[in-house]
């Protein structure tokens, strides 16, 4: 079923080739965008609610205002468009069709917008009824989010490493709601969990598990689909995910009962992941189109900061007399939260959406009989030059960040940036929407 890409001319309109997809399974336009329009909100939320607290609130990990804003950018932009992506890409690349996508999409997405934002206010107050309030929404919204997808997944007929990836880090994500939910209990006086031993491991399986193993699926299609490179390795696509599984249970088990070699399956994790930049920037040096591409940018910030990310891992390991731990912690949230995750999936979300909008309209116009109606190709639905604006404040942001981890003199100015790259996204994507109303009142086509 699954055939080469064959990529067009450079002089060409970009236009995706859709061999690879199973496009008669695609969901409403509403289903993923939904995620797509509200996740930049939440980035502008958490530079904004920074900005408010001060840095002096937002000097260790421990504190609620870091609490906060990690959260807001874990919870409320990265498990957001990841779950926008994955009601997307699953019936696309895996061909498996979801039941009643759109009304499962809208109350999933309330779930975890009221539940991001219960959790916060539960960091900002301390209130044991709001950490309550937030786990009942959580649960109800990640809960719902691995049946639907979990149930898909285990039911694909597709053999793809992108399906096994995609199953390893659904798995995770239910590990990190639990570890999640017995935080909360922890923190309301329940001697059921010990609360000092299950952050570290809440963290790990959220951001490595959760996060980097769909980071790593989702790239093995859309890096040769949408990028023009070559295939990733094939024994490389088979045992980097589940090297990051068992390296998490090792390292686990470890943390649990023998934390003095806990950094032995930590150093296998700092390598795996830096394996996996690594490939990817090879593969994206030799990609066959030459274009300048702003989507490659993004991914080339987001794969060099995996990489200073694991390169910070090692050197505190190795001399933790450099580094003061607090400072350790702040530098490493930047780099993976703002500087990797964020890059990586605005970089994903720039070619996802305009895909998105040119499949969309394409089907629109073709089930009205107005097949040679005037369709923008990708490039036309987001500009180039406006997606870079983003991309020169998103780096910026990061610069600045890491001093003004430090320094308060640039905590300001650097929280700034961040808002104004999150709120520049969020007009992007705004205006490409708006692009695809106006495409088909102007065709004469009933939304």
């Amino acid at each position: 079923m699954r055939k080469r890409f064959v990529p067009y001319a450079d002089d060409l309109p970009m236009r995706p080739s859709t061999a690879l997809l199973s496009l008669e399974q695609t969901p409403p336009l509403a289903v993923p965008l939904r995620f797509f329009l509200t996740a930049p909100l939440f980035g502008v939320a958490a530079a904004l609610l920074a900005l408010w607290i001060g840095p002096e609130h937002m000097g260790s990990r421990w504190q609620p205002g870091v609490l906060a804003f990690t959260h807001l950018l874990t919870l409320g932009y990265l498990a957001m468009v990841m779950f926008g992506a994955l009601f997307q890409l699953l019936p696309v690349l895996v061909g498996v069709r979801l039941r009643r996508p759109l009304p499962t999409a809208r109350a999933i997405h309330l779930l975890l917008v009221l539940g991001t934002f219960l959790l916060v206010t539960a960091f900002l107050t301390d209130a044991d009824g709001w950490f309550v309030a937030a786990a009942v929404m959580l649960a109800l919204a990640l809960g719902s989010f691995i049946l639907v997808i979990g149930h898909a997944l285990w039911n694909a007929c597709s053999v793809h490493e992108t399906v096994c990836a995609m199953k390893l880090s659904v798995t995770a994500l239910g590990v990190t709601l639990l570890l999640g939910l017995l935080l909360v209990l922890a923190h309301v006086g329940s001697d059921l969990a010990p609360r000092d031993l299950l952050i570290d491991l809440h963290l790990a399986w959220g951001l490595l598990g959760w996060a980097g193993l769909l980071l790593i699926g989702v790239a093995y299609q859309v890096v040769p689909m949408f990028q023009i490179t070559a295939e990733y390795a094939p024994h490389l696509r088979r045992w980097l995910p589940w090297a990051v599984v068992l390296l998490l249970i090792t390292w686990s088990l470890s943390f649990l009962h023998l934390p003095a070699l806990a950094w032995l399956p930590g150093l296998g994790l700092a390598m795996v992941f830096a394996l996996f930049a690594m490939a990817t920037l090879q593969l994206q040096r030799r990609r066959l189109r030459r274009l300048p591409d702003v989507t490659v940018d993004f991914w080339y910030l987001g794969l060099l900061c995996m990489l200073a990310a694991a390169g910070l891992w090692l050197l505190h390991q190795g001399w933790p007399q450099v580094l003061r731990l607090q400072q350790f912690h702040l530098w490493w949230g930047v780099l993976l939260l703002v500087g990797s995750g964020g890059a990586v999936i605005s970089g994903m979300l720039y070619k996802i959406v305009p895909f998105l909008i040119w499949l969309h309209l394409n089907n629109r116009m073709q089930a009205a009989g107005q097949w040679q109606g005037k369709i923008p190709t990708m490039r036309q639905v987001i500009a180039e030059r406006s997606a870079r604006h983003h991309l020169y404040l998103h780096l910026a942001a990061v610069m600045l960040l890491f001093p003004g981890t430090v320094w308060p003199l640039l905590f300001y100015p650097a929280l700034l940036v961040l808002a104004a790259a999150y709120a520049v996204q969020w007009w992007n994507l705004v205006g490409a929407a708006r692009m695809y109303r106006d495409v088909l009142r102007e065709a004469g086509v009933q939304d």
